[in-house]
C-alpha cells in the first residue's frame, strides 16, 4: 500500500513573493515523490519551484495586500479547477492567518486541521505570542510596546542597546516600503523614527531585549500536532549557520536531540490546543541557560525537510496522512542529519555528511530547480551590488536586519536583559 492517499491532491499557498523560498520546493518534492498531485498558488515569476518535475500546476496568487476573503476567492477558483477536495497547506504566515480566518468557507473544498480558528493568527502575532509566553510561563526576552516616539526612545534606556524592534504583524508590512519585519536598533533616535512609521507598517511596534547569539544558542523545532494533539514527525534542530550571520534564516542546520526543546514544544502546543504544522524558534540565554521562545510560525518552516525520518515521514506528509485518515508510521529519528541552503552556504554543501544531508535546491531526481536557482541568484547578487555601488556616496550604512523574532511578553524579566 502506498504511504499517502494519492487520490487526494495538495495545494500549497504562499502569498509572500520571495522567489528563494526553498520550503515551498521542499513541500512540492516531498508530496510529489509520494505520488500526490501537487498544485502551488504563488508567484511563478522566475521561481525555481515552477521548474520542478513534481509540480502539477502553478496558479496565480492573490494580489499583495489581499484580504482573507479575496484570498478565499482565489482558492475556491483553484478548487473548481481541481474538482475534488484537496489538502491545503499555507507556506507563510499571511497564508496561515487568512486560511484560519476563512476555514468555514474553505472547508467544503479543502481538508484542514481542526482547532481554535483564531489561534494561528494569535501565535503569529508577535504581541499575541508575548502574551502566550507570559500566561504559560515560557521564557522570553523582555518586550515593551511603546505608544509614542518618546516611549520608544525611553525603551532604549530600559532595555539597553542594542535592542530588537519588530512589527507585531509582519505580514502586513507593505512590499517595497523599505521596512523590515525585524531590525537591530542601536540608538534612541532610530527607535523614535521606527515608531513614526507604525501606521505605514500596519501593526504596533514592539521593542525587545536583545539576546546575543553564540555557539549552540539558536534552536528550532518543527512538528505536526495531529487530530488528538500528539506531536508527530519533526524534531529539534540546531542552527549551525545563519544568513545573515548570527541573526538570519537557517543556512546550515542539524537534527540534534534536545529533550528540553522537545518538552517545551509539546507543552506549548498541548496547552494551546494547537492542531497542524508548526515551526518554533528558540534562543538559549548564555547566562541562565533558559530557552527563550522567539517565534511561533503556524506553518512549515523553510528547513522542514531536515526532519525526514527513517520512514520518510516529515511534517507535510504527516499532515496529509492525518487529514486523509491514514495511520502515521512509527519510525526512528535520523539524529545528525543536516540541511544546507546552497546559495547561502555553498562550501557546507560540498563537505562530507556521514549521517545524511538534505540540500534546499539540488536534487538528483529533480535537477531543474537547482539550476534555475543559481541563474536567479547570480542576477539577484549582481543587481544588489550595482544598487549598493550607486547608493554608496550618499546613503548611510543600511539598517541591520535580524531574525530574532518578537516572541516575548509585556512583563519585565530581568534575567532576559542580561543574557
Amino acid at each position: 500500500m502506498q504511504l499517502l492517499d494519492t487520490r487526494v491532491p495538495a495545494v500549497l499557498l504562499r502569498i509572500d513573493r520571495n522567489p528563494f523560498h526553498h520550503g515551498t520546493l521542499g513541500a512540492v518534492r516531498s508530496l510529489g515523490r509520494a505520488g500526490v498531485e501537487v498544485h502551488v498558488v504563488a508567484d511563478s515569476t522566475g521561481s525555481p519551484v515552477s521548474r520542478s518535475r513534481f509540480l502539477r500546476e502553478m496558479h496565480p496568487p492573490p494580489p499583495p495586500g489581499s484580504s482573507p476573503h479575496e484570498i478565499a476567492v482565489v482558492l475556491r477558483r483553484v478548487a473548481t479547477r481541481i474538482a475534488r477536495p484537496a489538502v491545503l497547506i499555507p507556506m507563510d504566515d499571511a497564508s496561515a492567518v487568512a486560511v484560519s480566518r476563512m476555514r468555514g468557507e474553505l472547508a467544503p473544498s479543502y481538508l484542514l486541521p481542526a482547532g481554535p480558528g483564531a489561534l494561528p493568527e494569535h501565535v503569529a502575532d508577535k504581541a499575541g505570542l508575548a502574551a502566550v509566553c507570559a500566561s504559560l510561563d515560557i521564557a522570553h526576552p523582555v518586550t515593551l510596546v511603546p505608544d509614542s516616539p518618546a516611549q520608544a526612545a525611553d525603551a532604549t534606556w530600559r532595555l539597553g542597546l542594542p535592542l530588537v524592534a519588530k512589527w507585531s504583524r509582519p505580514w502586513l508590512v507593505p512590499a517595497g516600503s523599505a521596512l523590515h519585519s525585524t531590525v537591530l536598533v542601536t540608538s534612541a533616535q532610530q527607535a523614535r523614527e521606527l515608531y513614526r512609521r507604525t501606521e505605514e507598517a500596519g501593526s504596533p511596534l514592539l521593542l525587545q531585549a536583545y539576546l546575543p547569539p553564540g555557539p549552540n544558542r539558536d534552536w528550532f523545532f518543527h512538528g505536526y500536532a495531529d487530530r488528538s494533539g500528539v506531536v508527530r514527525a519533526g524534531g529539534p534542530g540546531r542552527k549551525q549557520r545563519a544568513w545573515p550571520s548570527g541573526a538570519g534564516l537557517t543556512a546550515v542546520g542539524c537534527w540534534t536531540a534536545n529533550p528540553q526543546v522537545q518538552a517545551l514544544a509539546e507543552r506549548l502546543t498541548s496547552e494551546l490546543g494547537y492542531r497542524g504544522i508548526f515551526d518554533l524558534d528558540f534562543r538559549r540565554c548564555g547566562t541562565t541557560g533558559l530557552y527563550h521562545l522567539l517565534d511561533f510560525n503556524p506553518r512549515p518552516g523553510a528547513q522542514f525537510r531536515l526532519f525526514s525520518d527513517s520512514a520518510g515521514l516529515d511534517v507535510v506528509r504527516a499532515l496529509h496522512l492525518d487529514l486523509t485518515h491514514r495511520p502515521l508510521p512509527e519510525a526512528a529519528p535520523l539524529v545528525g542529519r543536516s540541511f544546507v541552503v546552497e546559495n547561502y552556504a555553498p562550501l557546507a554543501a560540498l563537505r562530507p555528511a556521514p549521517r545524511g544531508r538534505e540540500l534546499a535546491w539540488h536534487a538528483a531526481d529533480d535537477p531543474a530547480p537547482g539550476r534555475a536557482m543559481w541563474t536567479l541568484w547570480c542576477r539577484h547578487v549582481s543587481r544588489r551590488l550595482r544598487e549598493r555601488l550607486r547608493a554608496a556616496p550618499s546613503v548611510p550604512a543600511p539598517t541591520r536586519v535580524v531574525r530574532q523574532t518578537a516572541a516575548s511578553p509585556l512583563t519585565d524579566d530581568k534575567k532576559a536583559s542580561s543574557c
